[in-house]
């Protein structure tokens, strides 16, 4: 199979590219910086140096030709304002599904938030700042666009409250999860077997849920 991570150097990104790559895949990641590189490199990941927030879908495209499954692990990162969460977590996941469908790839996974439900129809939830109500509020808009594409395989995955402790390799994942923790190692191993999943069918429901939980990963992914 071969998988191109956008945002390729986030944490859960190197985690499943160094999975995916492990077992045999062709990994190749999207990165912004060059810096970057050597370390997709290093655990057996292609990378492309790709802005997506400067680039057109035809131009993102050539990067995704082949590809069997595209994956969308970006986002505006610690610090960044209001507006970037819309450029990277709304503007970027689209851009990516229409050089997707321009470049044939008829599988997409998209890396959402636990709480993005809490802002629908404008709602304002409680207790959340400016900035992370416009994440919920970029996450929700960009899952929405996915969803609605009928030419391609979509599957949102909304994991709570993420960890660097070391993956269980045991998951809760179900339509709806309100609260939880889950490592960023197990979000990988979800993400690699929802791919396969997308790829060969049956394709998994369209929007889960990811917490830590007691049924081991691949039962719980076959049973969605």
């Amino acid at each position: 199979m071969r998988i191109v991570i956008a945002g390729g150097h986030g944490k859960i990104a190197l985690l499943l590219g160094e999975l995916a790559a492990r077992r045999g895949d062709e990994v190749v990641g999207l990165v912004r910086d060059p810096a970057q590189v050597p370390d997709l490199e290093a655990v057996g990941v292609r990378g492309v140096v790709r802005d997506l927030e400067g680039s057109q879908a035809a131009d993102v495209a050539g990067d995704l030709a082949g590809a069997d499954v595209v994956v969308f692990a970006a986002g505006a990162g610690p610090g960044s304002g209001a507006a970037r969460k819309d450029l990277v977590d709304r503007a970027a996941a689209v851009l990516l599904a229409d050089a997707a469908q321009r470049a044939g790839v008829g599988a997409y996974l998209l890396v959402s938030s636990i709480g993005v439900d809490s802002v629908r129809d404008g709602a304002v939830p409680d207790g959340v700042d400016e900035v992370f109500l416009a994440y919920l509020r970029a996450k929700l808009a960009a899952e929405e666009d996915l969803l609605a594409r009928e030419r391609l395989r979509v599957c949102v995955l909304r994991p709570a409250g993420l960890t660097d402790d070391p993956g269980t390799g045991r998951v809760r994942l179900a339509a709806a999860v309100d609260a939880g923790r889950v490592p960023r190692a197990d979000v990988a191993a979800v993400l690699l077997a929802l791919a396969d999943r997308l790829v060969a069918g049956p394709a998994p429901a369209p929007v889960l849920g990811l917490c830590s939980g007691e049924e081991p990963v691949a039962d719980a992914v076959g049973g969605v």
